[in-house]
């Protein structure tokens, strides 16, 4: 019998299998799993590499199912607030990093929370304090928002004569001024005036990213941004090169991005493109439609108008950002083309919209192998729930959200309509209703960390939180869930039908974790931490 070139003893093994089955062995030979079991030593040779897990939890790669790798690589490059949400070390840090960057024309970067701001909204006048002189622009956690100085609103020509663009909000005074903060498609009045990021900024940033996430268990993930919008910068070029440089160690799925001020007229583009960018270890039959925004600045689509700060309902129930009926018809014929579609969904308007689009294609073309995805799902309509299994749609999670902290309980729930607050995140009921789940970060918006966010499935509660507030108990999973969805759901997924699982034949794609998380309390899963990753039987990260 060959021997393994690499072989993991002493487990346990926790699979990802349909039966949740243990092991605790496992061999691998040319990048692929060979055995699993209990006694592999017949597999064993003297250029066998041995790894003694010693009660380490072994586990497949995690996979995040909706990240934007490369801009949370830019940005860590960029002036960086997030990690805290105190105003004073905001403009110290952006203060700092103006001062260490003299020649930067515009200062940008990215990290700061809503809920560190009166209202959640941030003013051009704090910025003018610690940089007077040249244009800032910096974007909220969420990518939702940007923070902006006088000079950024100069440059981009914005008063209080400038009319709200259609997708989006120039927040006001009372007389009518901008005072510094934009939402949504209004980010782009003065983000389309910043220079471009270069090339060798976008390989560095996948450089960075691929690294940090490898430290995390990531073995893969799905882009949602490619093609770059709102300003952003288009990453393509960045994997192709790194694909084709051989450097690209993670499996990346790519997700072109829909531009919402065009229609059909750019599908041919996305077929090119899906041509172009298939490329060694990246993938790009995916196309990501933006529905909505987000509930924080009320742009997240409702089924019911938000609420004012005196519990009044509003006239503003969100934006649905490609029109349903034409959305209906653009979905139909991207699943003709045997392209997967993946959906931002936020509000519960939205997620029924991208479930009725979707269902117009099954309709139409019959039920393909097209794996759609609605990710995000902050609000659902109880009734939409079973919609998932039916249509074949899966739900791609963001854990990390389901809490208490402040931009929930300050900015979110008193502007929900009455229902609609304990509908969020629902992901026990789309358990029970065997809907497929699928789990990812949103980084840079939140924690790239997989078991931060496997925490917060599994607890409903803050890592380390422990004022004794869970959000919705009744939407926990259980630990062996949350771990299949941020690995055997979010392979499948991404169409790496032989990844996600500990199963003779897939590829090894390998984390061993310092600890068995199922033997300690709840309450620890986020105390444990990533020892070595592998991808294809390779170690790519050795803490």
């Amino acid at each position: 019998m060959t021997a393994a070139d690499l072989l993991f003893t002493g487990g346990p093994v926790f699979t990802a299998d349909a039966a949740r089955s243990r092991a605790t062995a496992v061999a691998v030979r040319d990048g692929r799993i060979v055995a699993v079991g209990h006694d592999l030593d017949e597999l064993r040779g003297p250029a066998t590499e041995v790894v003694d897990l010693a009660g380490r939890l072994l586990i497949p790669g995690f996979q995040d199912a909706h990240v934007h790798a490369v801009f949370g690589g830019v940005e860590m490059g960029q002036c960086d607030l997030t990690g805290t949400t105190d105003l004073d070390e905001y403009l110290s840090r952006i203060a700092a990093y103006a001062a260490a960057h003299p020649d930067r024309e515009w200062i940008t970067g990215s990290g700061w929370s809503m809920e560190s701001f009166p209202g959640g909204v941030p003013t051009a006048d704090l910025l003018d304090r610690v940089v007077p002189d040249r244009p800032v622009y910096l974007t909220n956690r969420d990518h939702h928002g940007a923070w902006v100085n006088s000079v950024a609103l100069d440059r981009a020509g914005i008063t209080r004569d400038t009319p709200d663009p259609a997708d989006g909000v120039l927040n006001r005074d009372g007389a009518g001024h901008p005072v510094g903060a934009l939402q949504e498609g209004a980010m782009s009045l003065v983000s389309a005036l910043i220079p471009a990021t270069t090339p060798a900024e976008l390989v560095a940033g996948l450089r960075r990213a691929q690294t940090l996430l490898h430290s995390l268990g990531i073995t893969g993930w799905q882009d949602a941004m490619l093609r770059g919008s709102n300003g952003y910068p288009d990453p393509a070029d960045a994997y192709r090169a790194a694909a084709a440089e051989g450097w690209l160690t993670a499996a990346v799925t790519g997700a072109l991005w829909w531009d919402r001020d065009r229609g059909a007229d750019q599908i041919a583009e996305l077929v090119a493109h899906r041509e172009q960018l298939t490329l060694g270890r990246l993938t790009c039959s995916t196309v990501k439609i933006m529905q909505d925004g987000v509930a924080e600045n009320f742009t997240a689509a409702m089924t019911a108008p938000y609420l004012d700060a005196c519990g009044c309902p509003t006239p503003n129930s969100g934006l649905s950002f490609v029109d349903p009926a034409l959305l209906n018809s653009y979905v139909t014929e991207l699943d003709a083309l045997g392209f997967q579609v993946h959906f931002h969904a936020l509000g519960d308007r939205a997620v029924r919209e991208a479930l009725d689009a979707i269902e117009t294609a099954r309709a139409k073309n019959g039920f393909r192998d097209t794996r759609p995805h609605l990710a995000h799902l902050q609000v659902v309509d109880p009734a939409d729930i079973p919609r998932f299994r039916r249509l074949g749609a899966t739900a791609n999670l963001q854990p990390l959200w389901a809490a208490h902290e402040p931009q929930m309980d300050e900015l979110t729930i008193p502007f929900l309509a009455p229902g609609l607050a304990e509908r969020q995140y629902p992901f026990g009921d789309l358990l029970r209703a065997g809907v497929t789940l699928a789990a990812g970060s949103d980084w840079p918006v939140s924690s790239p960390n997989p078991i931060e966010g496997i925490h917060v499935a599994v607890n409903r509660t803050a890592p380390g939180a422990d004022d004794g507030r869970v959000f919705l108990p009744g939407q926990r999973l259980d630990l062996g869930t949350a771990l299949a969805a941020y690995t055997a759901g979010s392979g499948y997924l991404n169409h790496r039908d032989d990844s996600g699982s500990v199963r003779t034949g897939n590829v090894a794609d390998l984390v061993v974790l310092d600890r068995d998380p199922f033997d300690e309390p709840a309450a620890e899963i986020f105390r444990a931490k990533v020892d070595e990753t592998f991808v294809s039987g390779r170690r790519v990260y050795s803490a």
